[in-house]
């Protein structure tokens, strides 16, 4: 399983491990969209709202185990902050124009 370390810190001595899966959860729930005001800033107001929203999400869920697995690893882990989750949508954004960009390097047939 591919893996991807995201920065947690400016100073780059921390960093959160985020798998491939974590990244299909994230776009399997829509966890992102809609997540920053208009604005654009990530901080810690936007960390908690988009905590409290996975935990929605799995109360009303019959099986939120891959919600818990992001959760517990990435969203909850002790080094995640506003720094951290920008970091996240960076690489969340990089790896889901990542497909198209190679589906148009493709030759047309």
């Amino acid at each position: 399983m591919k893996t991807h370390p995201i920065q947690a810190n400016p100073r780059a001595t921390r960093h959160i491990i985020v798998t491939e899966t974590h990244l299909q959860t994230i776009a399997r729930h829509a966890l992102l969209r809609d997540l920053i005001d208009s604005h654009g800033i990530v901080d810690e107001a936007v960390l908690e709202k988009l905590r409290l929203n996975v935990r929605s999400l799995m109360e009303q869920m019959d099986d939120p185990s891959d919600l818990i697995d992001l959760s517990h690893d990435v969203l909850f882990h002790t080094d995640m902050k506003a720094f951290g989750l920008r970091s996240l949508i960076e690489l969340y954004l990089s790896t889901a124009t990542a497909p198209l960009a190679a589906d148009e390097e493709q030759p047309a047939e």
